[in-house]
């Protein structure tokens, strides 16, 4: 057994000793189906604390051969199917970690150069017949070991990318790197010494520099994660049993970790959702792991839109986003949406393939987003929150015509961008209007199911400020009247939806009149019967 070629079980065993383990080994389900084909070459890239390590040591502990795993995976998902036993601990594996290098070489110059050296030594220690002082590379010693042995290996690479990341600018860096997964990954030679390749990393495939070396590999991402969705995060289900098992509240739990959608699934932040089970407190999780200052430099971008688009999604609404044109690096940002884009990749943001929309998944993300932004003091946010504060206390206050006028000049001057031309649009602009809600109510709730229709806007308080914020039913129209949103709110019932919610409610309708260019709201207190 070697620290890097057939490592052991332990890592894994960690995991599985720890008070909340989800199992996650169906993964291998599929592992498994596309060893020795063209389709074993697998990058899976997902934000930190998502769970890359913790799945690379459970490929690793499954194939090693440096290891005897059966007792380890004999309970959990993976031993239910029908190949399990084929390919349990009989591989050669090679594990490489590729942060831990970076922090372990004297430079970052050096850790292409201290990788193969690891490597190369413990490979000789196993096969010292083979493996020769003229062989100078990892990959001529893979193809050699192969020859005379017929023997594949699996290669496991964590955090594939952090050179790529944290050494963009530095090009010969990243010229050796790129030539050394050339030398791994291309060819026809990796194709009789690879069994299976799993790289796991926050970015996915730097095209634009690595085309040559690893356009073989297929991609699953926060963008697109196809088969690879319930892997990559914990699902509704998943915290579902958990909130059960702990006594947590799982609707609270959801406003506050849910929202990432891949595929139509929702996946939550393993990280998150450990710790409320575990602690109990209902905060951001993320600021343990991922600064806001590392987004800081980003969201303050002189790129046109970029802090609209931020304010806008802050509201709580989708922004359409283009993800082609990011290149995966911090030096080649060319407009708003490869910044955008990024944010995906980090888990800032959330995003809906579906539109091609990118939104604040949870009340923890958007806190973290709100930090950043606050820390900047944009005079953008400064001057727009003060207006929605008292945007939002003329609601509570019944003062239709102190809303109709503050929404007038949030219109005017912070979203004459959006063009009116139906309720989506004004959808959009009371959203951002009520951005100051953020810090007392939930993200807003769009087109909630309730009677006999959808209602628009749903504001539900958080239960700190239950007793102090009435929630809110929006209802918003066009060229039709206040008066009619408020009739419709009530014909249709929209209040049913709120059946189980024992604060107070304030029925708002909300209208644009295209001609006068002018908004009109009637505020009323519903009264349960």
């Amino acid at each position: 057994m070697g620290k890097f070629v057939n490592p052991g079980n332990g890592s894994f065993q960690v995991a599985l000793n720890s008070e909340i383990y989800v199992d996650k080994t169906g993964l291998i389900r599929y592992t498994n189906k596309v060893i020795n084909t063209l389709q074993g070459y697998i990058c899976n890239s997902r934000p930190r604390r998502f769970g890359k390590s913790i799945t690379a040591d459970m490929l690793t502990a499954y194939y090693s051969r440096g290891c005897d795993s059966l007792d380890m995976f004999s309970t959990l998902e993976i031993a239910d199917s029908p190949d399990f036993d084929k390919h349990l601990n009989k591989y050669d594996v090679i594990h490489l970690d590729i942060g831990w290098f970076l922090e372990h070489a004297d430079s970052p110059d050096n850790v292409v150069r201290f990788v193969t050296h690891c490597v190369l030594k413990e490979l000789k220690d196993y096969y010292p017949a083979v493996v020769t002082d003229e062989i100078t590379s990892i990959s001529d010693a893979l193809l050699t070991i192969n020859t005379f042995s017929s023997n594949k290996f699996i290669l496991i690479i964590d955090e594939w990318d952090v050179l790529v990341r944290d050494e963009s600018s530095n090009k010969r860096v990243q010229e050796e790197y790129i030539g050394f997964l050339r030398g791994l990954f291309k060819g026809s030679g990796p194709t009789q010494y690879i069994a299976l390749a799993y790289l796991t990393g926050i970015l996915p495939i730097v095209r634009q520099k690595t085309q040559s070396a690893l356009n073989n590999f297929d991609e699953f991402t926060m963008l697109e994660a196809s088969s690879f969705s319930q892997y990559i995060g914990f699902t509704k289900k998943e915290v579902e049993a958990l909130c059960t098992k702990y006594g947590r509240d799982f609707d609270k739990v959801r406003k506050w970790y849910d929202g990432y959608k891949l595929d139509q699934a929702h996946i939550y932040n393993p990280k998150a959702v450990v710790g409320v089970m575990l602690k109990g407190k209902y905060r951001s999780y993320w600021s343990e792991t991922a600064s806001y200052e590392t987004i800081v430099p980003l969201i303050n971008m002189n790129f046109d839109g970029l802090k609209t688009a931020i304010i806008q999604m802050l509201s709580g609404s989708k922004y359409k986003v283009d993800t082609s044109t990011f290149k995966n690096d911090l030096v080649s940002f060319k407009k708003k949406d490869d910044v955008l884009t990024y944010l995906i990749h980090l888990g800032y943001l959330a995003y809906d393939d579906s539109d091609s929309t990118a939104f604040i998944p949870n009340e923890e993300i958007r806190q973290e987003l709100d930090n950043a932004v606050c820390s900047k003091k944009w005079s953008e946010m400064i001057e727009l929150e003060k207006l929605s504060m008292e945007l939002l206390n003329a609601i509570i206050n019944h003062e239709d015509k102190q809303v109709e006028e503050c929404i007038d000049h949030i219109h005017t001057d912070y979203t004459s961008a959006l063009t009116y031309n139906n309720e989506n649009s004004l959808s959009c602009v009371l959203s951002i209007a009520l951005l100051a809600s953020m810090e007392y109510y939930f993200k807003p709730i769009r087109e909630l199911p309730s009677g006999r229709g959808f209602a628009d806007l749903v504001y539900i308080p958080k239960p700190e400020y239950l007793s102090i914020y009435p929630a809110l039913i929006v209802e918003l129209k066009w060229d039709k009247g206040a008066n009619t949103a408020i009739k419709q709110i009530k014909e249709r019932k929209y209040t049913d939806a709120l059946n189980q919610y024992t604060g107070n409610i304030l029925l708002v309708g909300v209208n644009y009149d295209k001609i006068s260019k002018h908004h009109q709201c009637i505020i009323e207190e519903y009264t349960k019967e």
